[in-house]
């Protein structure tokens, strides 16, 4: 009410709130570019857009905050090689490429990491996430091909779990995770896991971009290609995918589907070939 804490909901988790709310700005911003039918469609969207916009303000998810300006440049990136031939696209993405790795390399060398931290009161530590990172990866030592098992780690009367709710002061004992997808699968899925994970969220992005990039564009892989790199860039800091329920995890998945190309689009073409084949020869 005061403003003096983050706002968690009905999620119980500020980073929750954040990610609904990036979500909810992110879909409202792709529709009104891509999927918007007059000017009546966006009369009830930005009321979505202005509440999603006003609590991702209040949640103060530094994840949420930073990851949605990278996906809507995703998708802004693909969008404007629609005006591009397939050649010039291959030729945009690769000097995009290079150039993204440059920027990244340069902000890391001249210490502007920390000061983006600074925006949203985070230490290089990222409120002890990396202690959290070091603690998992020492775990993972214990049973790296398969790890613990799917949801045995974090159980109460584990010694170390315990240990770890008693450091982070998580009275109930319940409900915490590694803050990192790849390092919570390695504990629980071992290596074996973590490189299925890591397939599938690489395969879907990938997928969606190259689409556009190396074949013919289209809007659903373009927004589809946004929606997924959002998750890739969470999955660093945030465990959403390994949930049987999550948002994150339908989205994901959903993407990597829609790579299959549609059976009615191969059946009515085989049915062709069977006639032909069955038609008598004339004469």
């Amino acid at each position: 009410i005061d403003g003096t804490t983050n706002f968690v909901g009905a999620f119980g988790s500020k980073n929750q709130v954040g990610f609904f709310a990036s979500l909810g700005l992110y879909f409202c911003f792709v529709f009104a570019i891509f999927y918007r039918r007059g000017w009546q469609s966006l009369v009830w969207t930005a009321p979505i857009g202005l509440l999603s916009l006003y609590m991702l303000a209040i949640a103060h998810s530094a994840t949420s905050v930073a990851s949605l300006p990278a996906a809507v440049g995703v998708v802004l990136l693909l969008a404007v090689s629609k005006v591009l031939s397939r050649r010039y696209r291959r030729v945009l993405f690769t000097v995009g490429a290079c150039a993204l790795v440059g920027a990244v390399m340069a902000a890391l060398n001249l210490g502007l990491l920390d000061f983006v931290l600074g925006i949203f009161g985070k230490d290089s530590t990222l409120t002890g996430r990396t202690y959290l990172w070091e603690q998992g990866w020492e775990a993972a030592q214990q049973f790296p091909i398969l790890g613990y098992g799917y949801a045995a780690y974090w159980v109460q009367g584990f010694a170390e779990a315990e240990r770890l709710w008693a450091e982070f002061y998580i009275t109930t004992r319940t409900g915490f995770h590694f803050h990192n997808t790849y390092i919570e699968t390695l504990v629980e899925l071992g290596f074996v896991g973590v490189t299925l994970i890591a397939m599938v969220i690489l395969r879907s992005f990938w997928g969606h971009v190259s689409s556009v990039v190396f074949r013919d564009w289209r809007a659903d892989s373009v927004v589809l290609a946004g929606a997924v790199g959002l998750m890739l860039l969470r999955s660093f800091f945030e465990v959403e995918i390994l949930g049987p329920y999550f948002t994150a995890s339908f989205i994901v998945y959903y993407g990597l589907f829609k790579l299959r190309p549609a059976p009615s689009a191969v059946r009515p073409q085989r049915a062709c070939v069977a006639i032909h084949e069955a038609k008598p020869a004339s004469g």
